[in-house]
């Protein structure tokens, strides 16, 4: 079992980096809620430390290695940026204002200082958690923050990177490169592989530049043809269909029912692609889930119907039986 740990999105930075102190204290404060749901988490935690200092995540890793488990870090790039631009405006493409504060901006992954910046971020991840493996995130990277860049739009001619999603993948590429150095293996979001999944307008696909090999490909969103697409191209694949699998959506539309029903093997898929599927995850996001009773009630019991439906093959899985057992607990 692998517990995947998003540590950093826009709302805050939850990890603390030494190197860069003001990542928890400035970027972990951000003044950000859905208070119109979520209020309850303000009135809980005022003034708390909300980030997890180096040493509770060493005693986490500890706790769940007893367990069996592995933990696997997501640090976000080049999206999801905000927190970490917030604290230091240097690392953003154009740092505006917006809503929340600063929102949205994506890290200017041409700059070398930002690519050092994150070199040290993931030293010190790397150090935390042995597991060897490393989420890089990747998804919802906004390109208009890049387009209305002049430095990064003439580095892209300069280096013939002809569209914004040849220059996630290249920087992508550059992670990757970085991590397999160390003996680490990158996973990310099925953003990574240039692939526009929602016909966003500001987003054009890559035809250039391919994902590195040895990439794990984190499905999420998309036409389910893009599973076959990425192992057709030689990319394992977590399958974590949005529609699914998110644990923060509500009953009404995730049964229990149609939690146990979901096969992370595509239909379709051909049998001897199927090993490249390494599993499903199931994802609790807290933006929208207003306090701790809420997320026990969202993830359990449907976390045990996912967890069996990532060992039991398909003729072998039985609903009524997984009940009667549940029940037995």
């Amino acid at each position: 079992n692998i517990f995947h740990w998003h540590l950093v999105d826009d709302p805050g930075w939850r990890i603390e980096i030494k190197q860069y102190p003001e990542l928890t204290t400035i970027g972990s404060k951000r003044d950000f809620s859905h208070k119109q749901v979520a209020e309850e988490w303000d009135k809980l935690y005022p003034n708390r430390k909300m980030f997890y200092t180096q040493d509770e995540i060493s005693e986490i890793v500890r706790y769940a290695a007893d367990r069996g488990i592995q933990i696997m870090p997501e640090i976000e790039v080049p999206g999801h940026a905000s927190a970490a631009i917030y604290a230091y405006p240097w690392l953003g493409s154009s740092s505006r204002s917006q809503g929340y504060g600063v929102w949205g901006d994506l890290y200017n992954v041409t700059d070398p200082k930002v690519e050092e910046f994150l070199h040290h971020v993931l030293d010190e991840v790397i150090a935390l958690f042995p597991s060897k493996l490393v989420h890089i995130g990747g998804d919802e990277a906004n390109y208009t923050h890049w387009q209305n860049n002049p430095e990064i739009v003439a580095f892209m001619k300069e280096n013939n990177i002809p569209t914004f999603s040849d220059l996630q993948v290249w920087s992508i590429n550059r992670f990757s490169r970085y991590l397999s150095a160390k003996g680490v293996r990158m996973m990310g979001w099925n953003e990574i592989t240039g692939d526009n999944i929602r016909g966003e307008e500001h987003m054009q696909a890559s035809q250039s530049e391919q994902l590195a090999p040895g990439t794990i490909v984190h499905f999420w969103d998309g036409d389910i043809s893009l599973v076959n697409k990425a192992i057709e191209k030689g990319y394992d694949v977590v399958n974590s269909n949005r529609h699914f699998t998110y644990l923060d959506y509500g009953y009404d539309r995730i049964s229990l029912q149609q939690a146990y029903s979901f096969d992370p093997i595509p239909e379709g898929l051909k049998k001897e692609d199927e090993p490249k599927i390494l599993g499903l995850g199931c994802q609790m996001w807290g933006e929208y889930t207003p306090n701790t009773v809420r997320v026990y009630y969202q993830t359990f019991p449907r976390i045990a119907a996912y967890a069996e439906s990532g060992w039991t093959s398909r003729e072998n899985k039985d609903y009524e039986d997984f009940i009667h057992r549940f029940r037995n607990l």
